[in-house]
C-alpha cells in the first residue's frame, strides 16, 4: 500500500497522508456502487487496501453522511480533504491507471463502465 500512496501522491499532487485516505474512500465506493468481481479482483492486488477501506468507513461523517452514498458522497469525502475536482480526477486516472497495471484493461473497463458516476473521474 506504501507504494501504491507514494505514486499516487506524486502522480496528483496529494500529501501521502490525503492519497492515503483517498485510497480508502475511492475503493470503499467501488465495492458498494461498482461490479463485485472486478473490484474484489483490484481490492485483492492491493496490500492494505481491505485497512485502508475500513480506515475511510471509521471516519466517515459530515455532510458526506447526510449525502448518503454514490458518487456524491464519494466526492464530498473527498472534497472533505481539501481536494478539488482537478485533484480529484488526477488522483483517479492514476488509481485506473494502476488498476490496468493490476487487474487487466478489460477488467478496469468494466468497473468504469458500470459504476455509476464514475466516467466523470476518468
Amino acid at each position: 500500500m506504501d507504494e501504491l500512496i507514494e505514486r499516487l501522491a506524486d502522480k496528483a499532487g496529494l500529501e501521502k497522508a490525503v492519497a492515503g485516505k483517498s485510497v480508502g474512500i475511492i475503493l470503499g465506493f467501488l465495492r458498494n456502487e461498482g461490479p463485485q468481481e472486478p473490484v474484489q479482483a483490484l481490492i485483492d492486488t492491493i496490500p492494505g487496501a481491505e485497512a485502508a477501506i475500513e480506515s475511510a468507513n471509521e471516519s466517515r461523517g459530515g455532510l458526506s453522511k447526510l449525502m448518503g452514498g454514490g458518487v456524491m458522497a464519494m466526492g464530498a469525502r473527498l472534497m472533505g480533504l481539501g481536494l478539488g475536482m482537478a485533484d480529484i480526477q488526477k488522483l483517479a486516472h492514476e488509481l485506473f491507471h494502476i488498476g490496468r497495471e493490476k487487474i487487466g484493461a478489460d477488467r478496469m473497463k468494466t468497473i468504469i463502465a458500470e459504476t455509476p458516476g464514475l466516467r466523470q473521474f476518468t
